[in-house]
């Protein structure tokens, strides 16, 4: 396969090559990625577990004194940079938490071990650690990630470029966001790499629970050739009661269905509890797992899968205790009956032992059944903003802002000093250069979309009021300006 380069006029390489990338992965799309490898005795095993880390730094307007004209620098450079401010002192961990599972997983193959780990990196995190000159992180990770060796013990995890949060992000923008990830992975590791990848991880966790909302977000991700979700289980109800999920370690089927009628799916991989980094960094999936045995699914025995995931560098449980706990459960359930394995994997044995995605228990987004109790699909969204209108004033919990890994944060509301500017950038890139159908070949193209990407991060929310909002509307301030004078 042709592969693509990593920059292009010193940006890195986020569109213009869509259609060799939806080709790459088109060819792979029925081809098992991870059971020719698998060392995992599927019929043998109680149970299994899996873990996924998420990794990401913001780009920021930090690079100088001057917030108006300073460089757009990654957060862990400010950090590096800064370390005597606040906890930045930990930016030299951070690099190495980047990169040591690329370190790890050869390690443990070598001493004959089967460790697995799923890995999510933001497309602003592959381009500040360029950018920095940390290679060493591509280095190691490419290895463990392409290498026939190891490979098998890698599952990457498609994300949003910029870490966009699906329930205030414009369906169209999010859509580029999960295009430039693949671009940029692709660029970065080959599209053989990117083949591999199937599973998708939101930002903050976050479903929209509004139909049109969720609708157009899972349709993206099926358009672009992603065959399951990582959802948080106090986001998802039951269709039939409105119940959360009943045998939450099994994969379900989520369902969305517009206002129009029309409905898609996307096999669901539901995580569990709140987001506490303890969780992963302790590996408590594995010691859930080693309680649990075989269910049954659809007149078959299978083995629940316990999935986790946690900031792979945040917080001193990340930092410290994690490379311990995963080397010691990696050496006690390798060739065990409770494994670790990666998601895709688990799935391509499932589907190999003759269950169907079909035989799959089904789920919506939290909240929905309130609507199709009073709400015909097809009926249109003008009848559907009624009908959310009339339960809204009925129940002032009921809400239509999605759910995510926390209910303290709401992701559409509460920072309209921020969202109101990325309202304005995501409507004029809509306006002066998705309407007209800029190549997105385009150098022009290629520079707005950087800049509407960044500004859409979750970052300059979740820091709260203050140099974080700043950050934001500044980086809305240049994707406008950069729109209304080169288109």
């Amino acid at each position: 396969m042709s592969q693509l380069p990593e920059y292009v006029d010193g940006l890195p390489n986020i569109c213009g090559s869509e259609s060799l990338v939806e080709e790459a992965l088109r060819a792979s799309r029925n081809q098992p990625v991870f059971l020719p490898e698998s060392r995992v005795d599927f019929e043998r095993i109680r149970s299994a577990c899996a873990i996924a880390l998420h990794m990401h730094q913001p780009l920021i307007p930090a690079g100088g004194g001057d917030l108006a004209n300073a460089a757009i620098i990654s957060n862990l450079k400010y950090m590096m940079d800064n370390q005597g401010i606040g906890d930045n002192y930990n930016a030299p961990v951070f690099h190495w938490c980047y990169k040591r599972i690329g370190e790890f997983v050869p390690q443990l193959i070598h001493e004959g071990k089967e460790p697995r780990v799923m890995l999510e990196y933001s497309g602003t995190l592959f381009h500040g650690l360029r950018a920095m000159g940390l290679h060493d992180v591509f280095d190691a990770l490419k290895n463990a990630t392409c290498n026939p060796q190891y490979r098998r013990a890698i599952e990457w995890l498609g994300c949003p470029w910029g870490h966009a949060v699906a329930p205030s992000t414009p369906a169209q923008d999010f859509r580029l966001h999960v295009k430039a990830w693949q671009h940029h992975f692709a660029a970065i590791f080959g599209l053989e790499a990117l083949a591999r990848v199937r599973g998708f991880s939101p930002s903050e966790m976050a479903l929209p629970n509004h139909p049109d909302i969720a609708y157009e977000y899972i349709k993206t991700l099926v358009d672009c050739g992603f065959q399951w979700v990582l959802v948080q289980e106090h986001t998802v109800e039951r269709p039939e009661n409105g119940w959360g999920p009943e045998k939450k370690h099994l994969p379900h089927r989520l369902i969305c269905t517009n206002s129009k009628g029309e409905s898609v799916s996307i096999i669901a991989i539901v995580k569990t509890q709140g987001s506490d980094t303890k969780l992963v960094a302790q590996m408590q999936p594995y010691y859930e797992a080693k309680g649990l045995s075989r269910w049954e699914l659809a007149g078959r025995s299978v083995p629940p899968l316990v999935t986790q995931i946690a900031d792979g560098e945040n917080g001193g449980v990340m930092m410290n205790e994690f490379p311990g706990m995963f080397f010691q459960v990696v050496n006690e359930s390798s060739g065990s009956d409770v494994p670790m394995m990666n998601a895709t994997e688990y799935l391509e044995h499932l589907f190999a032992a003759g269950i169907r995605e079909s035989d799959l228990p089904t789920l919506q987004p939290l909240l929905q059944k309130r609507i199709w109790d009073r709400f015909k699909p097809g009926d249109g969204p003008e009848k559907l903003e009624k009908v959310i209108a009339e339960l809204k004033k009925e129940d002032g919990r009921f809400h239509m802002e999605g759910g995510s890994w926390t209910n303290d944060i709401s992701w559409v509301r509460g920072y309209d000093n921020v969202l109101g500017p990325m309202e304005k950038a995501s409507s004029q890139f809509y306006e002066k250069v998705l309407k007209p159908a800029v190549p997105t070949s385009d150098p022009r193209y290629r520079n707005a979309l950087f800049h509407l990407m960044c500004s859409q991060t979750s970052c300059y929310r979740y820091w709260g009021q203050g140099l974080g909002t700043d950050y934001g509307r500044e980086i809305c301030r240049r994707a406008n300006a950069i729109v209304e004078t080169d288109f």
